[in-house]
């Protein structure tokens, strides 16, 4: 114990000593064997090129690197502002397994990185992986998907989830390389790189360049697969393709935001089958609802590359039965609607494209399109709009789609029955503070809705049904039904109904630019005004920083256990591939 505590305290104390120079990849980096990623030294002061030493294993880095480094004698900021110089090597490699400390001096400056390099088996262990996300999923949402879909009665559960079944477990730590809290773009980047990295990145260590796409590079999951493999690639998502989650299969770039050039992304890798929304980045700047600023036609392109375009639910079911493998679907401009509007109501954007396909829908079509490669197949899935339904507090919307998750993991599982050389993975990027406290009962005799809501053995059980079998809830509005909550928001009105007239809308801006409640729902009865707990400028609720859960079945899943970091996964699914190894035929 004492040991312990004396590397604690040491560990303390470095971490608190200022360290002006910056390396990446940073300190305590895994990498696979043989994976191209990018060198770079950061220095705060402008140094003449031979007035910086950089070691590896107290080699001359060159030595073992096999490669200089490009010298940058001053980088620039966004003014023109000195940064400091720089050293950068691309595309390098590292052949051999072990641990690389790597050292730099500079005048005063001095830094000090240990990176782990390993390797994986020879053969693969699984044939497949099908990676599903639910974004921003928590256990309240689980929770809730499960009471709603399957009831409960007498306090057990009267059925499970699809994921519920799912035999090996690990929580997942979501935190960024700058801050404890986190966003889609780095969180799934961690899986899909086994690096993480700052908030908004995507597939690159976020340096102090303005240019988002000159940051250093790590090799995505699709490039390690085309670099290594023969297998398919598939990307499914319900929303925008470009969206943060999507793109980090295949994406590099310090801003998310940078769509339109992600478009571009996928069609350098061409994962075999894309579905999802967000066909206006696919669209040359003329057509109308473009949001492009050029004349590139990625629609064109796709399909002069061999790719089925499709664009609606029932040309994907025609489409699964081409046989080139090759499948674009989008359908829609935006983000795909939830599954409550989609599906049952009938609100949301749904007038404007009546036929979107569902995330089972697209999941079973990749796979039938996937699997027609006898080298296998790696397909990522995400429900999209558990993340984008919970941001405005619109809990009953994100449970809905989280229901439909299940539906497509069940989908996958009943296909693994007949192919057991497949890995399923399943988890969220990151949480929302979400949860389910009691029920909201309609029939208690109060005047105010606050008083309806029924907590410990007042609470009961809520009285949803599904009479048709669909796994879905007859009703969401029905007179007892769960109580939801967030332990962050905007100022707005709590009104304890499901918004039944189309996704919540919490806080609008005010004539000072600041976020304040929506007054849309003042009238609401019984609506309650809450006072935010989030800075004006925030619109909706924000992202926990708890731990995901992350579960999975399949050769290659006993990889997952105990607490891991979202880079960790990575390095379980480069094992379970056997990426460190190439297989081309």
């Amino acid at each position: 114990m004492r040991a312990r505590l004396a590397l604690l305290a040491a560990a303390t104390c470095l971490a608190g000593t200022a360290q002006a120079a910056t390396i990446y990849p940073l300190d305590r980096a895994t990498i696979l064997v043989g994976s191209p990623f990018d060198f770079k030294v950061e220095l705060d002061s402008v140094y003449a090129a031979g007035d910086i030493e950089v070691t590896v294993n107290g080699e001359a880095y060159s030595d073992v690197f096999g490669n200089e480094a490009e010298f940058v004698a001053d980088e620039k900021g966004k003014d023109g502002a000195s940064l400091g110089s720089a050293l950068i090597l691309r595309d390098l490699a590292l052949g051999e397994a072990g641990d690389y400390t790597v050292a730099v001096k500079a005048g005063d400056e001095t830094k000090e990185v240990t990176w782990t390099v390993y390797d994986t088996p020879e053969t693969p262990k699984a044939k497949n992986i099908i990676f599903f996300v639910a974004d921003g999923m928590s256990m309240g949402h689980r929770s809730a998907a499960r009471i709603m879909s399957k009831g409960m009665t007498e306090g057990k559960a009267d059925g499970r989830l699809s994921m519920d079944d799912l035999d090996h477990m690990a929580t997942i730590g979501t935190s960024s390389t700058h801050s404890v809290a986190t966003d889609s773009a780095n969180t799934m980047s961690a899986y899909m790189t086994g690096h993480k990295t700052r908030v908004n990145a995507l597939g690159v260590y976020a340096d102090r360049t303005p240019d988002s796409q000159d940051d250093p590079k790590v090799e995505t999951m699709a490039e390690a697969l085309r670099r290594q493999t023969g297998k398919s690639i598939g990307v499914v998502s319900t929303a925008e393709i470009e969206d943060a989650t999507p793109a980090a299969v295949v994406a590099h770039t310090r801003l998310r935001a940078d769509k339109a050039d992600i478009v571009g992304m996928f069609y350098d890798v061409k994962p075999e089958v894309v579905l999802g929304g967000g066909s206006a980045y696919f669209l040359k700047s003329d057509v109308p609802g473009s949001k492009r600023k050029d004349d590139n036609d990625y629609v064109a392109m796709f399909q002069d590359a061999g790719y089925t375009v499709v664009t609606s639910a029932d040309e994907l079911a025609s489409a699964e039965k081409t046989e080139d493998g090759k499948l674009l679907g989008l359908f829609h401009t935006g983000n795909m609607d939830s599954t409550l509007d989609r599906k049952f109501l009938k609100t949301g954007s749904v007038d404007k494209f009546p036929n979107q396909p569902g995330l089972v829908d697209m999941t079973t079509a990749a796979i039938d399109q996937l699997s027609k490669n006898p080298e296998g197949f790696f397909l990522m899935v995400e429900a999209a709009n558990v993340d984008k339904m919970s941001h405005p507090l619109d809990w009953d919307r994100a449970v809905i789609d989280m229901i439909e998750f299940d539906q497509a993991i069940g989908a996958a599982m009943e296909w693994m029955n007949s192919n057991p050389d497949t890995l399923i993975v399943v988890t969220g990027d990151h949480t929302h503070g979400f949860s389910v406290i009691g029920t909201i009962d309609d029939d208690v005799d109060a005047e105010e809705m606050r008083d309806k809501v029924m907590t410990y053995d007042d609470a009961g059980f809520p009285n949803y049904t599904d009479e048709d079998g669909d796994g879905y809830p007859d009703k969401i509005d029905v007179s007892r039904r769960l109580a939801m909550f967030a332990n962050n928001f905007p100022d707005y009105y709590e009104t304890f109904r499901p918004k039944m007239d189309g996704p919540f809308e919490p806080a609008v801006k005010d004539e000072n630019g600041r976020y304040v409640a929506n007054e849309a729902y003042k009238d609401v009865p019984g609506a309650v005004l809450r006072t935010g707990n989030l800075p004006y400028d925030a619109s909706t609720g924000v992202h926990a920083v708890d731990d995901v859960v992350l579960q999975a079945t399949g050769p290659g899943a006993e990889g997952f256990k105990g607490y891991m970091e979202q880079s960790d996964v990575y390095e379980v699914l480069a094992d379970t591939f056997a990426l460190g190894n190439s297989q081309k035929q």
